[in-house]
């Protein structure tokens, strides 16, 4: 996950301040020198790292701070409001004109993900009520025409397209088509292009003046670190970018662009790609993200999460059936195809507070895999053994082993686990004089 060494390195540092019941000047400003280090080593622009620890410093040598009962908790919502703060400070959104469609230009360079992106956007669009429509304006790349139309099936969006006459025209006819069928977002896929391509960026230019955006969005890889904000200053400079989506911000990467472009161009981050998945699109909400890179993890973007992907009425006759212990395994594949629509594993443990350094040590990719194995096990038997799992003798594990590609060791454990989760059931049931004890809907005990 993105600013996972950053975070590391900010928690080791932040340790150092907590075991001293006083602090000093000279304790802030060695903390701070590490914190430089850490942005640095994140791939944050130098300008940026040191302009960020001179504030912090600035205001953690105060007598607010020296006075405080706690200092370094202190000095660690200085570096949180600070960190908020360099990334835009509250959440930027899409700007809706007085008279729909609003239209939004989405451009960058080849290979950034533009079309893939442009079709994330139409997704996150119409789970929030919106009708937007996509317009095919890259008529250079290969089959890329098609490819928006492909994506934008999936995410049941219409495409406008209008082969390979000029992006300006289709663009143009695009808006028409709009107003008369009443989309409220028009979402223009520009061909990618390199910075020192001319003709094309001149292009963007009179797509931009004939039709005039309400916003222009760049989408870069976070993954090319200072070079993504080089590449946002010389598109701002040409165009005059409204907001970056910033994508891969699920991979590997050190984080430094997200925390860089903001303060560099001036130009928010509106949106961030978390996952190849054509609903891993978010909102970028600085306040959060920045409880993040300090190990508080971001609770309300995981509700919001679960409430757009997971199906409210499934989790609570779910958890009716585990109170009524009529929870077999058909129901247990289910909660598994639920858990499976919030992403990877760690991208859900990332947002939980603390959960990180818990299971710092346990490779959450393998309990994708474990959860694939036991989803495998139990489609490979039949709809009676689901329902009653006691009937599972030595023969029928044979065969539900074979039919899985897993051992017989393997049907056992799931069999064994299960049986415990379900004494687990029968003691969170209602007894005689007794409170209930429920779980909240969608929750499982764990296996």
């Amino acid at each position: 996950m993105a600013f996972e060494g950053l975070a590391e390195k900010l928690s080791n540092s932040f340790k150092k301040l907590r075991s001293k019941g006083k602090l000093s000047e000279s304790d802030v400003r060695e903390a701070m020198r590490e914190v430089r280090l850490a942005l640095l080593e994140a791939d944050v622009n130098y300008k940026v790292a040191k302009e960020f620890t001179a504030k912090v410093t600035e205001r953690a040598v105060g007598a607010e701070v020296m006075q405080s009962l706690t200092p370094a908790q202190m000095v660690i919502k200085i570096v949180n409001e600070e960190l908020t703060s360099l990334m835009g400070g509250s959440q930027a959104r899409l700007d809706m004109p007085s008279k729909p469609p609003a239209i939004v230009m989405l451009c960058g360079l080849q290979g950034a993900g533009k079309t893939t992106h442009a079709a994330k956007l139409a997704k996150l669009l119409r789970s929030q009520g919106h009708r937007p429509l996509l317009v095919a304006c890259d008529i250079y790349r290969p089959a890329a025409i098609k490819q928006l139309q492909v994506v934008g099936g999936q995410v049941e969006t219409p495409v406008f397209e209008m082969g390979t006459e000029k992006p300006v025209k289709i663009a143009q006819a695009a808006i028409r088509h709009a107003k008369d069928y009443g989309y409220d977002y028009v979402l223009i896929d520009t061909a990618g292009r390199l910075q020192i391509d001319q003709a094309l960026m001149d292009e963007l230019k009179e797509i931009k003046a004939e039709v005039n955006p309400s916003d222009i969005l760049l989408v870069v890889d976070s993954m090319t670190g200072q070079e993504a904000v080089n590449v946002a200053k010389t598109f701002d400079n040409l165009l005059n970018i409204t907001g970056v989506i910033l994508t891969k911000l699920d991979g590997d990467t050190r984080g430094g662009a997200a925390l860089s472009i903001r303060a560099v161009t001036g130009k928010p981050i509106k949106f961030a790609g978390v996952g190849e998945k054509l609903g891993d699109l978010e909102a970028f909400h600085p306040d959060r993200m920045a409880s993040r890179i300090l190990g508080m993890g971001d609770v309300l973007s995981l509700i919001e999460d679960a409430q757009m992907k997971l199906d409210e009425t499934a989790a609570k006759k779910a958890a009716e059936k585990m109170m009524q212990n009529r929870f077999d395994l058909n129901d247990l594949l289910e909660q598994f195809e639920q858990v499976k629509k919030m992403g990877p594993l760690k991208n859900v443990i990332s947002k939980l507070p603390g959960m990180d350094k818990q299971l710092k040590n346990v490779d959450l990719d393998d309990s994708d895999k474990m959860m694939d194995r036991m989803k495998a096990i139990i489609l490979s038997m039949t709809p009676k053994e689901r329902e009653k799992p006691e009937i599972i003798n030595p023969s029928r594990k044979r065969r539900i082993a074979a039919g899985s590609g897993m051992k017989v060791e393997d049907v056992n454990r799931l069999l064994r686990q299960f049986e415990q989760m379900q004494k687990m059931m029968k003691q969170l049931r209602p007894g005689k004089g007794k409170r209930r004890r429920m779980m909240p809907p969608g929750m499982m005990p764990p296996m």
